[in-house]
């Protein structure tokens, strides 16, 4: 069998990380060019020229004296921790294959665990919204899940306690899987799919499903929308037509099982993010820590009254 040339990628070693990222000055002028990339600009008048009060960490404008800070606007203005805090975070975090818990996080950065939760927890959030533009396209594969613990009463679709979610994974023209998406719905009704394909599904996509009937608002969507009864045939050895999804399914869960144990309903579509994150970049890990970045630049702070707010992500 042939080496996996992804699993076997050299990725970023953390002596090389801290060759670009290992002072606050490095982070500093790693985070204004990718603030900046072709020079200051004032977001007041769009003066190129400034100087910088180096007492406050502010860049001011020779020409209407604006003064602009470098974490404004950002995800990082949200939080008092220095940038070689979370620079660090984001490289473990991102290259990490399972994912790190709080606790886990709050040794390695030597933060409390408060601080190590919410600090995961924005850069999740970072992680959703970097994800939330990718629209999965070619041949993709749809299931249905719910989240949650054993519970008595009933079981599959419309028990209670559980969270659904959808899962989809396209492929390319060779049958491998490229993307995948799982996302929190607020039921599997007719309506909230179509809502939910409208927002990540390609329009020329051919979408493959089984035969749950909620599924058939998908054609209003897509081109093209295959229902196949899976009667009888999940324990069918020769089943191809959910291979890659179920395969994606049951490495999240073993994933949040094995380094969590167990996540609230609340965190859970943060907690699906990051795993979205990191394989949609699976290619090059060495550049998730920039993408990663310049995406966090581009997401306004999220203030803790906001992190503890349960959101509704789709």
């Amino acid at each position: 069998m042939p080496k996996n040339k992804i699993q076997f990628q050299k990725g970023l070693s953390l002596q090389n990380f801290l060759k670009s990222y290992g002072t606050e000055e490095d982070c500093r002028n790693r985070l204004f060019n990718m603030k900046w990339p072709t020079g200051f600009c004032c977001p007041q008048c769009g003066c190129n020229h400034y100087y910088t009060i180096t007492t406050r960490n502010l860049y001011q404008c020779t020409t209407c004296k604006h003064q602009s800070s470098l974490i404004s606007g950002t995800i990082f203005g949200s939080s008092k921790l220095p940038l070689t805090t979370w620079f660090l975070a984001i490289y473990f975090i991102t290259q990490s294959k399972d994912g790190l818990s709080a606790l886990h996080l709050r040794r390695l950065l030597g933060i409390s665990v408060n601080a190590a939760f919410r600090l995961k927890q924005k850069i999740q959030h970072v992680m959703k919204s970097s994800d939330d533009s990718l629209r999965l396209d070619n041949l993709v594969e749809l299931d249905d899940v719910y989240w949650g613990g054993k519970k008595s009463g009933k079981r599959g679709r419309g028990a209670s306690g559980k969270t659904p979610f959808l899962a989809a994974v396209s492929h390319n023209d060779n049958g491998h899987p490229i993307h995948m998406r799982m996302s929190k719905v607020k039921a599997f009704t007719s309506n909230e799919i179509e809502r939910w394909a409208l927002r990540h599904l390609d329009d020329n996509c051919v979408v493959v499903t089984d035969g749950f009937r909620s599924f058939s608002s998908i054609c209003h969507v897509v081109d093209l929308h295959h229902s196949i009864n899976t009667a009888g045939i999940y324990e069918d050895p020769d089943n191809k037509f959910f291979h890659w999804v179920n395969t994606m399914i049951g490495n999240v869960k073993r994933s949040i099982h094995g380094t969590y144990h167990s996540v609230s309903c609340k965190h859970l579509p943060r907690c699906l993010a990051e795993f979205n994150f990191r394989f949609n970049n699976r290619f090059d890990m060495g550049s998730m820590i920039e993408i990663l970045i310049k995406q966090a630049i581009k997401t306004q702070p999220l203030p803790q009254y906001k992190l503890k707010r349960a959101e509704e992500w789709g």
